[in-house]
């Protein structure tokens, strides 16, 4: 490579969370706030520490609208008093606690899903409260002997753990919360409402500020992150799993139309936030297929990116060399493609967590620089590294600090490097190249499976397509007005999302895909009735049959997308 030439290095973080409200909008799982609160915020926070930092950041259009409903419900509380519709979220501010045993457990349960190495032991006092309640769990009869400010202790301590860095280390409150350790009162609790408030309100304005200068580039997903490819044709799963095994259906029933409304409503929501159109599309889960690239394109958007190993299924179904780091125009499809590099996004979400920031950060720049050696032509290199904006860091010391801030510091000054966007590529010298084939798949493994081809999995399709049909048929009598169609449209868009497919299977853990069924259930129980239809007796009953043993503090270490 030569010596004026940069090697493009694309960040790319992908935000997301699925909708965990019923249809009365009470929020059944807290993990949005709490994924704000931290991750959300600390992500933003390193960008503005480095205004020579580049990156991409996607946000799912269902996680911009739960942001913007939870900042609400804190101004509800803060102006009028009226408690949260998350029941977590309204505990720190629950003047008398559960006074009922079944929901002490329940509330002790909630307060100990975090990941307790890194989130729990740096802090004696919380790690003394889930001590108690660890043995708590198992001696419910002592609960009667428990004063209430036991229950506000932990619900305080849970909420200081999910805090961000970032805000740790520059917010007096929580200093002083932290400082203080027990015995917390009402006027310390609503005060941290109040900073869970501030940072709720604050965390998108404050990317679109990044945007509005250029620092960042904002992309988006379709509306309720569905697996577009499945919806306009099952049977792509079988172009790179030929053996698959299907549901017991050939088609998802209107499944263009629906993909449509998904991508039109995705940049609808966009807009409404961001104030301008995305240029750009991070596919759910990065699933492409032809078809769907296609439907992108007409959308108005200029690029997609999907995992590398579509990339090399594609390259060699269409007989062309290896070239992964490039930019592609699919043949028939006037939208170019971005490809992860699976192993460098991995190591971050997966291998540097356990290894001194430096360490971690000068290992992957040697990888870089080894790319960029071995490159003949640099300036046409894009390597592309994807990965979730918010799972990772809570595997990491101080939720990722050290990691990203030598990151964003290193990558941004290093003279062979350039740290850039996906659309600055396309509007520079980077040449597109033709790509004859795309083989359709995700970024795991290159493959639907993920979503498709388990027992469980494909039931919840089965499941869905049987909403589907009732959909279509309500529908298409006409009796509803706009307002109550707009809502069926929307709930069956959340049906329609990919997370509930991804979880069930018997290699999760069993509280995670408990959690996931019973939501999805819920959801199409909730699209029936509004539908006026009666739903299936099968709705009430579980059909994964099981899963895989809890994780330790009720967490998984998800891939780099969920």
């Amino acid at each position: 490579m030569r010596a004026d030439r940069k090697l493009r290095v694309v960040l790319c973080w992908h935000m997301h969370q699925p909708d965990y409200r019923d249809t009365g909008g009470e929020f059944q799982l807290p993990w949005t706030y709490l994924h704000a609160i931290k991750d959300y915020v600390d992500m933003v926070a390193h960008l503005e520490a480095f205004p020579e930092a580049r990156a991409v950041v996607n946000f799912a259009p269902l996680l911009l609208e739960q942001i913007d409903d939870y900042a609400q419900q804190v101004r509800e509380f803060l102006d009028e008093g009226r408690p949260p519709r998350d029941a977590l979220l309204g505990s720190l501010v629950d003047v008398a606690m559960p006074s009922d045993d079944w929901k002490q457990i329940g509330l002790i349960r909630a307060c100990l899903r975090l990941h307790r190495d890194r989130m729990v032991a740096p802090y004696p006092a919380y790690q003394r409260l889930v001590e108690y309640a660890d043995w708590l769990q198992n001696n419910s009869d002592a609960l009667r002997y428990f004063h209430s400010q036991y229950l506000a202790d932990l619900v305080v301590w849970y909420h200081l753990a999910w805090i961000g860095e970032s805000v740790k280390r520059t917010d007096t409150r929580v200093s002083r919360l932290l400082e203080k350790g027990s015995n917390f009162d009402l006027e310390d609790r609503v005060e941290l409402m109040q900073v869970v408030g501030d940072l709720l309100n604050g965390v998108l304005p404050r990317y679109r500020a990044l945007a509005d200068r250029g620092q960042i580039e904002l992309s988006v997903t379709p509306y309720a992150h569905p697996i577009i490819p499945l919806l306009l044709d099952m049977g792509s799963a079988r172009e790179a799993l030929p053996d698959v095994e299907m549901p017991l259906l050939e088609a998802y029933p209107g499944g263009e139309q629906r993909a449509r409304w998904h991508i039109e409503k995705g940049i609808e929501t966009f807009r409404r936030h961001f104030g301008r159109p995305p240029a750009g599309c991070w596919p759910a889960e990065g699933s492409i297929s032809l078809p769907t690239l296609r439907l992108l394109a007409d959308a108005g958007f200029h690029w997609a990116a999907s995992g590398g190993t579509v990339l090399r299924n594609s390259l060699q179904a269409s007989q062309q060399p290896t070239s992964l780091n490039r930019a592609y125009r699919p043949k028939n499809a006037n939208i170019a493609c971005f490809f992860r590099d699976d192993g460098l996004s991995d190591l971050i979400g997966f291998t540097y967590a356990d290894w001194h920031a430096d360490d971690a950060v000068a290992d992957l720049i040697h990888h870089l620089e080894n790319i960029a050696g071995a490159s003949m032509d640099g300036s046409q290199d894009v390597v592309s590294i994807i990965m979730d904006g918010e799972n990772a860091w809570e595997y990491y010391p101080s939720n990722g600090y050290y990691f990203v801030r030598r990151l964003y510091e290193w990558l941004s000054r290093h003279p062979r490097i350039e740290l850039t966007t996906f659309s600055d590529c396309l509007t520079s010298d980077v040449t597109v190249e033709p790509l004859e084939r795309i083989v359709a798949g995700s970024w795991v493994y290159g493959t639907f499976s993920t979503w498709i081809g388990d027992s469980g999995k494909n039931r919840a399709w089965e499941m869905l397509e049987d909403v589907k049909r009732h959909y279509d048929e309500v529908v298409k009598r006409g009796y509803f007005d706009q307002s109550h169609r707009e809502r069926i449209d929307r709930q069956l868009a959340v049906c329609e999302g990919s997370d509930w497919f991804w979880w069930f299977g018997d290699y999760n853990p069993a509280d995670t895909v408990s959690d996931f069924e019973h939501l999805y259930r819920m959801n199409l129980a909730s699209l029936y009735r509004l539908l006026g239809v009666r739903a299936p007796s099968y709705l009430s009953e579980s059909f994964t049959h099981g899963a895989g043993s809890p994780v330790k503090g009720g967490t998984m270490r998800v891939s780099t997308q969920e």
